[in-house]
């Protein structure tokens, strides 16, 4: 009976996805938050590491707070765009059809266009955010030492990065490699800006 009730469920919120277009909207919103979340930590990260307080539990209290803010700066922020954008859209399909179209699947897909793209747009920053601060969970159990856990954390955000890349490609047709090392540059160009930055503040490279 349950499986029932999720499979009739998933069946819906398919149909209202396809309808409502929330493929694309979503797609947008996904790599640009994950990008923002992933490039966030590094330079959290970096700044710690420059300024010498790499501490373990210092990074996750920042990484955890900063996921939590951009969750619901992301899921907020989104709801009320896309709210306001659905009902501008679902107005003028009303008045095309000459009809209230009340509780319609139009309406119902639009109210899940908003709310999917507003889970989207929080979640997709907090996860790149934890994946990227993921190996100082691992550093505060004294498995691995801090330093080990920034070198670890350059390369993970690196991949995520690359990953985010070879979606877009996927999406685009486009070439793989190319948009996946022109990700890799940005991040690569985003460590070098932090590094400058905290050490004309008054930081220095530990080696």
């Amino acid at each position: 009976m349950v499986k029932k009730k999720i499979k009739k469920t998933l069946k819906k919120w398919k149909r209202y996805h396809k309808i409502s277009g929330a493929g694309k909207i979503t797609r947008r919103y996904f790599v640009m938050n994950a990008f923002d979340g992933a490039l966030t930590m590094l330079g959290v990260v970096i700044g710690a590491y420059i300024a010498g307080t790499l501490n373990s539990i210092i990074i996750i209290s920042a990484g955890l707070a900063g996921s939590i803010a951009m969750g619901i700066s992301g899921i907020s922020g989104a709801y009320m765009t896309e709210k306001a954008e659905r009902k501008k859209k679902f107005k003028e399909i009303k008045k095309a059809m000459l009809s209230d179209m009340k509780d319609s699947v139009h309406e119902k897909s639009h109210r899940f266009a908003t709310i999917f793209a507003a889970i989207v747009d929080g979640v997709s920053p907090a996860m790149a955010a934890m994946i990227v601060i993921s190996p100082f969970f691992i550093s505060n159990y004294g498995i691995i030492l801090p330093e080990t856990a920034f070198y670890i954390c350059i390369i993970l955000t690196m991949v995520v990065l690359m990953l985010l890349g070879i979606y877009l490609a996927k999406i685009s047709d486009e070439s793989m490699i190319i948009y996946g090392i022109q990700m890799l540059i940005v991040g690569i160009v985003t460590a070098f800006l932090c590094v400058v930055t905290s050490i004309l503040l008054g930081g220095q490279i530990h080696i």
